[in-house]
């Protein structure tokens, strides 16, 4: 029988620059989902996001799987080191970055 977990890493977060979510321990898991959603993006309004992991929960590298969204979204990992977390911007129609509220959670399974 797999184990099955889901966190909540942010609640309805604001982030006024760059988007960095806490980092979560997860090294025991096979397999991970991100879900993200935003709360009252202003049209137009993109966020793009990268997971990244680490050994540690220090140094982060860029797993290499991409969310590009204006609404809700969700993203699949696997093979991952033994912490995840996801890193990005949102930007306006003229490419500034803007504030965004973000919900994440992260469901993990192994």
């Amino acid at each position: 029988m797999k184990t099955f977990y889901t966190s909540v890493v942010e609640l309805r977060q604001r982030f006024d620059t760059a988007v960095e979510t806490h980092p979560y321990e997860c090294g025991w898991a096979d397999e991970a989902i991100f879900f993200v959603e935003t709360h009252d993006l202003t049209p137009g309004t993109r966020l793009a996001l990268r997971v990244q992991v680490s050994p540690d929960g220090i140094r982060w590298l860029d797993e290499g799987t991409e969310l590009e969204l204006t609404d809700t979204g969700f993203v699949r990992v696997a093979h991952f080191g033994g912490f995840l977390r996801m890193v990005g911007t949102a930007v306006d129609t003229e490419a500034r970055p803007v504030p965004v509220t973000v919900s994440v959670r992260l469901a993990l399974k192994g």
